[in-house]
């Protein structure tokens, strides 16, 4: 209840900012509001499954780690089904709210191609915030300073996305599309449903972010690799 409740002040800002302008880079209210909620449950479902990955320096820290690494189990697997977050469907609920509102307000004519791109940008996006909180998780291998500061790549990422990723920007769009994809499972598939563009390469822009899986599982087997025990 208390993730429900609290999601909601990120949308009600968005419909304080629309009761004095029609349109945000020319998208409108219904249109940003489907950015929002593809981003918001997307992110709910990446952080349930990925959230418990915060966790994992304390896992490293204690030794816990070493315990996991003589089982013969998947140690991705052992990390974050123990610590699988279903407090977050409050949020994804929320998310199913404001996308049933978004739908029939954007003005966009579905088919069903659209369907099935509207359903790939909450699915992959869902993988992509999964790999941000690998991410931070792997540079528990390199450092044992205080990793807050890359919240950014994840909770930060999800308050950025309540709007289309161009309104920042063409350095931050750039950033977006080849270094973290968001814009990937958000801004380019947008243009397709609401007919700015009829690239194929925007339909497919949420299966491309997948490509991202590659470097985050390179980057956790080569910390992986570093690891040497914590000693305990």
């Amino acid at each position: 209840m208390g993730q429900f409740v609290t999601a909601f002040t990120s949308f009600f800002s968005i419909q304080f900012i629309f009761m004095q302008v029609n349109a945000i880079d020319q998208f409108t209210y219904g249109q940003v509001l489907l950015c929002f909620s593809v981003i918001m449950m997307a992110f709910s479902v990446g952080e349930a499954l990925g959230g418990g990955l915060a966790t994992f320096s304390y896992i490293v820290n204690s030794g816990n780690f070493d315990r996991m690494l003589i089982r013969p189990r998947n140690v991705i697997m052992q990390i974050i089904i123990p610590n699988i977050d279903l407090t977050r469907i409050g949020l994804l609920i929320q998310g199913t709210i404001v996308i049933c509102i978004a739908i029939p307000l954007s003005g966009i004519a579905w088919n069903i191609s659209k369907i099935i791109l509207l359903i790939a940008m909450v699915i992959c996006g869902a993988v992509l915030f999964f790999c941000l909180f690998l991410i931070k998780a792997t540079a528990s291998f390199f450092t044992i300073e205080s990793l807050d500061f890359l919240n950014i790549f994840t909770y930060g990422t999800r308050q950025f996305g309540r709007y289309p990723f161009s309104v920042y920007g063409s350095k931050i769009l750039w950033i977006l599309t080849f270094c973290i994809p968001l814009a990937l499972i958000q801004y380019y598939p947008l243009l397709y449903l609401t007919n700015r563009s009829s690239s194929l390469w925007y339909f497919c822009a949420p299966f491309l972010s997948l490509i991202f899986i590659c470097p985050c599982y390179l980057f956790f087997k080569m910390g992986l690799h570093r690891y040497k025990s914590a000693g305990s």
